[in-house]
């Protein structure tokens, strides 16, 4: 298999997913689709602490010492926060949700619009944000395999189900988003090979980890955690962990 059929099948599978679930979600009452959305937001919750226990890895605590793995997920997340509010990237994202909803969406009342968003925000951040997709797109661009991916597609495929049935076909947008950020990973680990070391991939998937509690804290309605704004902390996370390995 080539390198980036990983994420062929990946955007092939939001797409089935969300297509199915556009279907299902208008035979279903509001209820249980909130439902869904619900039972989604557990189960996401589930793999952000999953991801999130990485902070204990021994890859990273050999490499930075037993204190400094929560002090670089906290100076991330900070650090990241403050990069993507002035960058306003929630904000941005949302603008990116419009604007499709606007091209791919005639009509429809604000209610409407407010849902595609949502959909296209939400599905992003969760197909975009876990571990399996850093990864399984670096794992796939270094010519290892695509079983990461391959996995990842399979699940993004059902929570797509669950999420175009309770939230409509902004949740097939986020497949645009989803070709973008794991296409890129994949040419960045063909053309770079393997960059960064253990301990730098370990910080990255904890942070990723805390970025997931706050896409199921959105879904379970709790709080609005704006996850777009602290996306940098993705990019910090391993930079923050080089500065202590070189200062240790």
């Amino acid at each position: 298999m080539f390198r980036g059929i990983g994420t062929v099948v990946n955007v092939a599978a939001v797409l089935l997913g969300s297509g199915i679930g556009v279907l299902v979600g208008h035979r279903l009452p509001q209820r249980t689709r909130d439902v869904v959305t619900d039972a989604l937001g557990l189960v996401t919750l589930l793999v952000a602490a999953l991801a999130a226990l990485a902070v204990a890895d021994s890859a990273l605590v050999d490499a930075v010492g037993d204190s400094a793995p929560v002090l670089i997920v906290l100076g991330s997340l900070l650090l990241g926060g403050i990069i993507g509010s002035l960058l306003r990237m929630e904000q941005r994202l949302e603008g990116v949700g419009g604007w499709l909803q606007g091209r791919l969406v005639s009509g429809g009342d604000s209610a409407e619009r407010r849902r595609f968003i949502e959909g296209f925000v939400a599905a992003s951040l969760l197909f975009c944000v876990g571990p399996l997709t850093i990864l399984g797109s670096l794992s796939d661009g270094l010519g290892n395999g695509a079983d990461q991916l391959i996995l990842k597609s399979v699940l993004d495929g059902f929570a797509s189900i669950a999420f175009a049935a309770s939230l409509g076909w902004g949740v097939a947008a986020s497949a645009l988003v989803v070709l973008v950020v794991q296409g890129s990973l994949t040419i960045v680990g063909a053309a770079l090979g393997s960059f960064l070391p253990d301990a730098h991939i370990v910080a990255l998937t904890a942070t990723g980890g805390l970025l997931l509690v706050g896409v199921g804290l959105r879904l379970l309605r709790i709080k609005q955690v704006p996850v777009g704004d602290l996306l940098p902390a993705l990019i910090v996370a391993p930079l923050l962990t080089q500065v202590v390995v070189v200062l240790r």
